[in-house]
């Protein structure tokens, strides 16, 4: 059985037992007054407020989270290839110039093709990938003829894998970060809290349409700052490319 399906029927069936139980009870109890807002509905509204906010909480936790997660992502990757590009300094000149022409041909595909077709499709470009495997091997296949060299190619090593890992959490993070059953129960969870107002017999005063209108409101401000930072690199950084640019002026146009 799929898991959407579990979760519906469980649904359903809690439903179930709780309206029978109170069916079953309201025929058996004739006292009260229908027109006056019971206690308990008071007690759920309230209940219903605290679960939403805590809910509502985590997916801004979370988001937020991931999108800081993204962030330090680029600016690892962007900072790994700089040390390669300075690092290479000391290599002889031949050596030298192709690995700094890796780097800057790497750098201007990544911002100004792979970074466009991220946000529009969600995913990395394989050209991408054969240009940090072609700066892979140019590093591994120099040759050192110094201490000094061998330092240096010892660092430029560790670093081009440390690119190679940063790319592989970029490519995590492009996905929206909540699944769609999670948005589904956000917004549920709005319309539940929101229709549970109406349950409180809320009259026509200036003071009280206020309020609803203010917790209407907020409700719809967080939904939208969770999707705001649910995809870092499409909305939620708000120059996700500065890393790049400002590292790498003369590869990126800048």
């Amino acid at each position: 059985m799929p898991d959407w399906l579990f979760l519906i029927l469980g649904i359903i069936a809690a439903c179930a037992v709780v309206v029978s139980v109170v069916v079953l009870r309201q025929r058996r109890s004739t006292t009260g007054d229908p027109s006056e807002t019971p206690d308990v509905i008071e007690y759920m509204t309230m209940m219903i407020g605290v679960v939403y906010a805590i809910v509502l909480g985590l997916a801004i936790a979370g988001v937020w989270e991931a999108r800081n997660v993204a962030d330090e992502v680029v600016g690892s990757e962007a900072q790994a290839l700089h040390e390669v590009y300075e690092r290479a300094q000391v290599l002889p000149p031949a050596d030298r110039d192709r690995i700094r022409s890796d780097v800057d041909a790497y750098v201007h595909h990544t911002v100004e093709t792979e970074w466009p077709h991220m946000k529009a499709r969600g995913e990395l470009t394989a050209r991408g990938g054969e240009l940090l495997t072609k700066l892979r091997e140019d590093v591994l296949d120099f040759q050192p003829d110094s201490t000094r060299e061998e330092q240096a190619y010892a660092a430029m090593a560790d670093r081009v894998a440390a690119v190679d890992a940063a790319r592989t959490d970029r490519a995590g993070s492009t996905e929206p970060t909540l699944p769609g059953v999670v948005w589904v129960g956000l917004f549920a969870g709005a319309v539940v809290a929101v229709g549970m107002l109406f349950t409180l017999q809320i009259q026509r005063s200036a003071r009280e349409l206020l309020l609803a209108g203010l917790f209407t409101a907020l409700i719809a401000f967080l939904l939208f700052l969770v999707w705001r930072f649910d995809s870092p690199f499409s909305r939620g950084l708000s120059d996700p490319m500065d890393a790049f640019t400002s590292l790498f002026p003369r590869a990126t146009g800048g």
